[in-house]
């Protein structure tokens, strides 16, 4: 090596790096890592252990499945039955992504294949904005505009047009599974559309401009080339949403009546498991009630896993 190349390394005054310092160190940052990322599982197994310790007493009791089909929740007499809760929940959250699972899809398809470069931005920022809304002013916003429309204009619409069906049956209260739903639904929204603007965005570039030189219109290119090639992904996105809504606490307590019982109309006012727990858990007065909401918790807790989990599989065959 010539002295021009030697010099600068010799005038920098650096002392040279030992190779075992810098083993040393590469350790350190594996075990960190390490540390870390077994830190989530660690964190998720403790949250299960606790909520099963707490749970088990009352699920030995009557037997879990007697809690799950059970319709009685009566913490005075000791006597708690989960069915009214998770009916509220299934209810509540398929509503919401029935509702917004094709607007989603609509915003995803006019962002990837419809919409110029300039509006794109401000439409994907819209959509942002929408997840940044705390859940309380969702709840807010629902019981001083949605409810009283639903209850003055939609519900004796939809009674009066398809009453004979048990769904639209009922008085026209405001409060209940209908409005909690459709406040779900637009939080829910940006979950949907983002998920599915991603999606689409992994279809190559080439499989539609093979389309449109075979002479697709772009509706046909929509239909036959990006379609199929994301709905994987697409109901990974479906399935993401409706565990998004599965958990919601806030609005739906504030919207959905709270009444633990088992309606047919979504009409009628209900119970979630997100909401029951929020509200009657300050109060448990007995090791009893305590537990039946842990009970709750532990269900609402592994359903959420199952359908995130179901979610991030399929979301995952279609990346790239």
């Amino acid at each position: 090596m010539s002295m021009a190349h030697t010099a600068p390394l010799a005038m920098s005054g650096a002392p040279p790096r030992r190779a075992g310092s810098v083993r040393t160190g590469d350790r350190l940052w594996r075990l960190f890592l390490l540390a870390a990322g077994c830190g989530v599982f660690l964190l998720t197994a403790l949250i299960l252990i606790v909520l099963a310790r707490l749970a088990l007493p009352v699920l030995h009791q009557p037997g879990t499945w007697a809690f799950l089909t059970s319709s009685d929740w009566d913490p005075v007499a000791e006597s708690f039955g989960a069915l009214p809760f998770v009916w509220g929940t299934l209810v509540t959250s398929a509503v919401a992504v029935v509702l917004a699972f094709p607007v989603g899809l609509g915003v995803a398809l006019f962002i990837t294949e419809v919409a110029p470069t300039w509006l794109r931005r401000p439409v994907t920022f819209a959509i942002e904005l929408l997840s940044a809304v705390p859940s309380v002013v969702y709840g807010l916003w629902g019981l001083f505009i949605v409810v009283p429309w639903l209850r003055e204009t939609v519900e004796p619409a939809l009674g009066a047009a398809l009453g004979f069906l048990p769904l639209f049956s009922g008085p026209p209260l405001g409060l209940g599974y209908l409005a909690a739903g459709l406040v779900l639904a637009v939080m829910v929204l940006p979950t949907l559309a983002s998920v599915s603007i991603e999606v689409m965005r992994t279809v190559p570039a080439g499989l539609r401009e093979s389309a449109y030189a075979l002479g697709a219109t772009q509706w046909e290119v929509v239909r036959l080339a990006v379609l199929p090639h994301s709905r994987s992904g697409l109901v990974g996105a479906l399935v993401l949403g409706t565990g998004r809504a599965l958990g919601e606490t806030m609005a739906v307590a504030m919207l959905i009546g709270n009444a633990p019982s088992v309606g047919t109309s979504l009409f009628a006012p209900g119970y979630s498991l997100a909401s029951v727990i929020a509200n009657e858990f300050a109060e448990a007065g007995s090791d009893a009630h305590v537990g039946a909401l842990a009970a709750l918790g532990l269900v609402l807790f592994l359903v959420t896993i199952a359908f995130n989990a179901a979610a991030r599989l399929l979301i995952g065959r279609r990346q790239p």
